[in-house]
């Protein structure tokens, strides 16, 4: 009786829910709408939450915009799965669910931010190249930088709006593009930052500059290649390794679907299983601290 009044009751709060995003979105005024587009790809500096914070220069490093309009959606779901685990599982499938979903989320932000800004320094040696090729045909160093990052594609023109955006705002060249390396954390972000700061306060050959900057990108390029040529057989060893234990859970569920049932009926056989669990979770974390460092 307890089960169908607790899936009324989230049934009832989602409706609710909805219908407030709903009258929310049909209420925004237009101002709003363009304040949000002119401070798209900017992290909040007034928000004093520092999850808050952490969440949008997550979801902005991956290409997903601000997390606010979606937020409350995430929540609303998450605690829906929580008393569904519950309801299912009792205590260990209200654990499952609480854990589950904001893993789930953490790992696919982090995997679109590394394949974003994979694919954003592969396209940064034909920017500097255009900037190169605008220097020595008469162009400023400032013109050449806006002139390249018009001329370059997505995810790296997406995200150099933000560069452009506060250049147009006041912001200097070299600021502008430290800020954006600041938020993707990459050196050679860092390494575009600071010859264009060492070209605005002294001075010098900027062509030459950057093209010494385009080898360097393309040398550790190449050297991340041969590394994680000669590295293949330890990364599928931790992944053999990782997948392994799941996997003989899944074929004893799969040709003998009562015999983890029963395991789980015995007070010594559920902790058994989630020591088992936890050793899992605690092995995969390892593995992939080590794949990290290589």
């Amino acid at each position: 009786m307890l089960g169908p009044i607790v899936l009324g009751l989230l049934s009832m709060g989602l409706l609710g829910l909805s219908a407030r995003l709903f009258f929310l979105g049909m209420r925004r005024s237009g101002d709003k709408r363009v304040l949000e587009r002119l401070g798209q790809g900017q992290v909040a500096a007034a928000s004093d939450r520092p999850l808050m914070r952490w969440l949008e220069r997550m979801f902005l490093r991956a290409g997903l915009g601000r997390p606010h309009d979606r937020i409350w959606l995430f929540i609303a779901i998450w605690g829906g799965l929580t008393l569904v685990g519950l309801l299912a599982g009792q205590w260990f499938g209200m654990l499952l669910m609480l854990l589950t979903p904001p893993l789930i989320l953490r790992g696919y932000v982090s995997w679109r931010y590394r394949r974003r800004v994979q694919r954003m320094i592969e396209q940064l040696p034909s920017l500097l190249d255009y900037t190169v090729r605008s220097l020595k045909s008469g162009r400023t160093l400032a013109d050449a930088v806006l002139g390249a990052m018009e001329a370059s594609y997505d995810p790296l023109r997406e995200a150099l709006a933000r560069v452009e955006r506060n250049v147009r705002l006041g912001v200097s060249l070299d600021q502008a593009v430290e800020d954006f390396a600041e938020l993707y954390e990459r050196d050679e972000f860092r390494l575009f930052a600071l010859g264009l700061r060492i070209n605005q306060r002294f001075g010098g050959n900027a062509s030459e500059l950057l093209e010494n900057l385009i080898k360097l990108i393309r040398e550790r390029e190449q050297g991340a290649r041969q590394l994680s040529a000669m590295t293949g057989e330890t990364r599928l060893t931790a992944y053999v390794l990782a997948s392994l234990p799941a996997a003989v859970a899944a074929y004893f569920l799969a040709t003998n679907p009562t015999y983890l049932s029963k395991v789980w009926q015995d007070p010594s056989g559920q902790h058994m299983l989630i020591a088992a669990i936890a050793l899992q979770v605690c092995g995969c974390v390892a593995l992939w601290r080590m794949l990290r460092s290589i």
